[in-house]
């Protein structure tokens, strides 16, 4: 088969993929499916926290700020993403390029910022629920959200824009990977360990320390409980009630855990293939570390549903948001569950 480039009449021009349809068309239904699900599910997140009173709690302004990242990701960055995966040739200008990459990396990096807040907002409502609202009010929340999207921000933009992702490695970059029509994910040994250790491996080993922390003491309530309930009648009656606020408190840091073990099962291979890479001469095909970016854009894919699975409360306020009754007067103001 000839080889086929991305610009023809230009010199050093990246080669195009040259896949026959069989391949092609089902790469565009799998990932134009993945990009729709993604927004759908996430705007389905955005509107349930945003339109029901009943929602406006701490944990839930985070996880609402985490599925607009999610939302951002699915209309903004995955995309692009798409038609370079399948044609391996960029179309979009050099400049959109550095925009797209800087946005990637950015909207990955606040996943995992806001989830790492989330689970200490967890583990004060199971481990400290006495001091919870005086600890994380919304005051603490608003800090935990714009640390979550300006580090981030700062930190890719400022990587790619200023080139430091590929400083010390410019002449491997430019003499074997650079080809024109190709926008590269491309990190240095030094920026390679920096990005991965600010982006996944520092923060993911914290929130599974807390949410380790949170289940042991999670388990020593319950048994603490289950001892109580032999006491006399209205003691049994208040103990019931602290049952039933503890054990929705200890499913929300089991949902929010599963959200959690779901990210880091999605970005691990890519964090690993973007550590290790530099260090064996980039031998790690392209087309591999760009099916583990697909893989890691699947957690935002996966989230609304983890939700939808584990919460009554997205389950009925998704079947208002479909049938319309979100519409309705005073369906802001629906209850969604018993408190």
């Amino acid at each position: 088969m000839q080889l086929q480039y991305c610009f023809e009449t230009i010199n050093k021009s990246c080669e195009k993929n040259c896949w026959p349809n069989s391949i092609r068309i089902p790469m565009y239904v799998f990932m134009v499916s993945t990009i729709l699900a993604t927004i759908a599910g996430n705007l389905a997140v955005i509107i349930s926290i945003a339109h029901f009173k009943q929602l406006h709690t701490p944990t839930n302004y985070l996880i609402l700020s985490m599925a607009i990242v999610d939302f951002l990701l699915g209309c903004l960055v995955m995309p692009y993403s798409m038609v370079r995966s399948v044609e391996n040739c960029w179309y979009f200008g050099d400049m959109f390029c550095k925009i797209h990459t800087g946005t990637d990396i950015m909207l990955s990096t606040a996943s995992i910022f806001h989830l790492s807040f989330i689970s200490v907002d967890r583990y004060y409502a199971v481990c400290d629920p006495l001091r919870y609202k005086t600890k994380i009010n919304k005051f603490t929340v608003l800090v935990m959200i714009l640390t979550s999207w300006v580090i981030p921000a700062i930190f890719a933009f400022g990587m790619i824009f200023l080139e430091l992702n590929m400083k010390g490695s410019e002449v491997i970059f430019y003499d074997e990977i650079f080809c024109v029509g190709g926008c590269f994910v491309f990190f240095s040994e030094t920026s390679g360990i920096i990005a991965s250790m600010l982006s996944f491996f520092f923060p993911g080993f914290v929130m599974i320390c807390i949410y380790g922390k949170i289940y042991i003491i999670a388990r020593r309530q319950a048994r603490l409980i289950k001892d109580a309930t032999i006491q006399i009648q209205f003691q049994a009656n208040f103990v019931a009630k602290q049952h039933i606020s503890r054990c929705r408190e200890r499913k929300a840091a089991k949902t929010l855990g599963t959200i959690m073990g779901v990210f880091l099962i999605c970005w691990s291979p890519f964090f690993f293939s973007t550590a290790i890479s530099p260090f064996t001469n980039y031998i790690i095909p392209s087309i591999v570390i760009d099916a583990f970016v697909w893989v890691g854009y699947l957690n935002s894919t996966f989230n609304p549903m983890v939700y939808a699975f584990f919460y009554t409360w997205f389950r009925r306020a998704l079947k208002m948001i479909l049938f319309g009754k979100v519409f309705q007067t005073d369906s802001s103001r629906t209850v969604l569950y018993l408190e």
